[in-house]
């Protein structure tokens, strides 16, 4: 669900990655639909390799939006501008272990932000992705009668 969709410091919004270059990658706006490099210089994080630190230790990215995507019954978040008070008791709805010293708001509101642009945009497909996940089996089990 989120592979190949990245943050880049000092860019507003998220990007689909399109291609890789030596030197960059070319990357798609999700809210512009408008192409350009990023460079190697640049901070890339792939969403997917997020993970939000909580007491007991770090909870996915992925993992958080599909709980908001369930608290909030297939709905958009509440706005990344509401109040910060107000943020901070909803983080600790969705996800009431969250670290609260290294979890900041600046944190919160990006998790907020790109869920619900990632929502806004169809990029939020849970379903799809549980039909995809193979059944766990030990690898070479059903041939071992043949050898």
């Amino acid at each position: 669900m989120l592979k190949g969709i990245i943050s880049i410091s000092g860019q507003g919004g998220l990007f689909r990655m399109i291609a890789e270059a030596k030197n960059n990658v070319i990357v798609e706006s999700i809210l512009t639909k408008k192409r350009m490099p990023a460079y190697s210089t640049s901070k890339i994080s792939a969403l997917e390799d997020i993970a939000i630190f909580t007491e007991t230790g770090e909870v996915s990215l992925k993992e958080v939006f599909k709980t908001i995507y369930e608290f909030e019954k297939g709905g958009a978040a509440p706005d990344s501008k509401s109040d910060n008070n107000d943020l901070k008791k909803y983080f600790a709805n969705i996800l009431p272990e969250y670290d609260k010293d290294r979890v900041y708001i600046s944190d919160i509101k990006k998790v907020v932000q790109w869920y619900n642009l990632l929502l806004e945009n169809n990029l939020l497909n849970f379903e799809e992705e549980e039909k995809a996940e193979p059944a766990t089996e030990t690898p070479g089990a059903e041939n071992q009668d043949s050898e």
